[in-house]
């Protein structure tokens, strides 16, 4: 029964075994190095270190339905073999770029009878899960819920965004991080060295610092740091030489993509990054994540979007050129185009970090919201109404207004704006920043009784 759960012709890893997945020296590096073991497993002690949660449940093959989610090159597909290869249950690998609802139902309707008449369970793990559509994912729902699958699902998104709240719910989610530059050289110096599905038998070595720039390259990526390392080492051994220099690295290092993904949640908690580096005032970190973005292929009038937002609204009137900065920026941007649109956004970012802060024009408009929604549409004073009819004007319309200009300053004393109901609250309350100190002490000096 074993043997059959592992050589399944129609499951994923068995293509990946037909492939070279089985340690075939014909089979890319990463793909002969992957471990079998949790004891080969590298990093995410944090998730399968001993003794943790999922290292436990793996060891005592109770395995609930999870979903396990990190950056790509992480694991994930490697932690589901590793619990292919220690359960006792009828494990079925199942990708969600190549399986259909159809197949899905055959795997359901093998896994009811395998429960009603070997009480076996069944494990079905679905490589990229965040590729199911909605309705594909609400057909596992009802079978993980009566418990005729386990299910084990690897997703690069945001659970909370690519896996439905229903089918979320009834599972475990476990992150995945990236792994460390320690992590991935210890990784690249195992492959280095083992001869039987590693790179051993080539006689190529590496120094610490060529292994350790590797590592920083991939970006926390095992399956494209080994990718970087195989190239080099072959290209070494065809040359007759006996190390890996860093020269033949640059050569063999492909550019590693930022990761991002602009539709996903990179692309949120850069731009979170991003806002907040305004926020608290620090050019450098801004202009970081400004060209974060930028280098990932984000929309540059997303950018200037935002900074008008914030121009405003973490601004506001504490500078009011700062509004001014981020729509000229705008409309630079769109002008110029890239790269030369790269300067007024930078411009803007480093001017609306570096301007004094002030959130007080944010909580105005939101007080006279709150003061909408409580107390609805009250009328407008007959004083402020325009009387553009002779009944109007009978009806007390326009009647004891005062014309601002007629009075010393502009201001008439005492006189109050609001509806009747609502005359005393205060909405805009400059903050002690910037401009606003300025404006502060001329709302005072209009406000003192005269």
């Amino acid at each position: 029964m074993a043997s059959r759960r592992k050589t399944d012709d129609d499951t994923l890893f068995s293509r990946a075994a037909r492939a070279g997945g089985d340690g075939s020296a014909q089979a890319p590096l990463a793909d002969r190095m992957r471990p079998r073991t949790l004891e080969e497993y590298a990093g995410q002690s944090r998730v399968v270190g001993p003794g943790r949660l999922l290292e436990r449940l793996i060891r005592e093959d109770r395995v609930p339905s999870i979903v396990l989610w990190g950056p790509p090159g992480v694991g994930k597909t490697t932690l589901g073999r590793v619990i292919a290869e220690r359960t006792k249950a009828f494990f079925v690998p199942f990708s969600a770029v190549l399986g259909t609802v159809g197949e899905l139902r055959e795997i359901v309707a093998a896994a009811k009878e395998r429960l009603s008449y070997r009480g076996e369970r069944t494990i079905v793990f679905v490589d990229e899960i965040h590729r199911f559509n909605k309705s594909q994912q609400d057909a596992f729902l009802p079978h993980v819920e009566s418990g005729t699958i386990t299910l084990i699902g690897a997703t690069t998104e945001n659970p909370s965004f690519a896996v439905n709240a229903a089918l979320l719910s009834r599972a475990k989610v476990f992150r995945l991080e990236a792994l460390s530059e320690a992590e991935l050289s210890g990784v690249l110096r195992r492959a280095l060295e083992d001869a039987e599905r590693g790179l051993g038998k080539l006689g190529v070595t590496a120094d610490g610092d060529v292994l350790e720039a590797i590592a920083r390259a991939a970006r926390g990526d095992a399956r494209r740091a080994l990718g970087t390392l195989e190239v080099a080492a072959l290209g070494a051994a065809r040359a007759g030489a006996g190390a890996i220099t860093l020269e033949s690295i640059a050569e063999a290092e492909e550019t590693a993509p930022l990761l991002y993904d602009k539709a996903g949640e990179e692309h949120y908690n850069v731009a979170s990054a991003f806002i907040k580096s305004m926020r608290g005032s620090d050019p450098d970190a801004a202009v970081y994540w400004l060209m974060r973005m930028l280098e990932a292929g984000d929309d540059p009038l997303f950018l200037a979007r935002r900074m008008i937002i914030f121009a405003s609204e973490d601004v506001g009137n504490a500078d009011g050129r700062a509004l001014v900065v981020a729509t000229s920026a705008d409309a630079a941007y769109r002008r110029l185009g890239m790269p030369e649109g790269i300067y007024p956004l930078a411009h803007a970012a480093i001017y609306l970090a570096c301007a004094p802060k002030s959130n007080a024009v944010k909580n105005a408009w939101q007080r006279a919201k709150r003061l909408i929604d409580d107390r609805g549409a009250l009328p407008v004073p007959k004083k402020l109404r325009n009387a553009v009819t002779k009944l109007m004007k009978d009806e007390g319309y326009g009647r004891g207004y005062s014309y601002a200009h007629d009075f010393e300053g502009g201001v008439v004393p005492g006189e109050t704006y609001l509806p009747d109901e609502i005359a005393d609250e205060r909405l805009y309350e400059p903050s002690d920043r910037g401009e606003e100190v300025r404006i502060r002490a001329r709302l005072a000096e209009l406000k003192r009784p005269r």
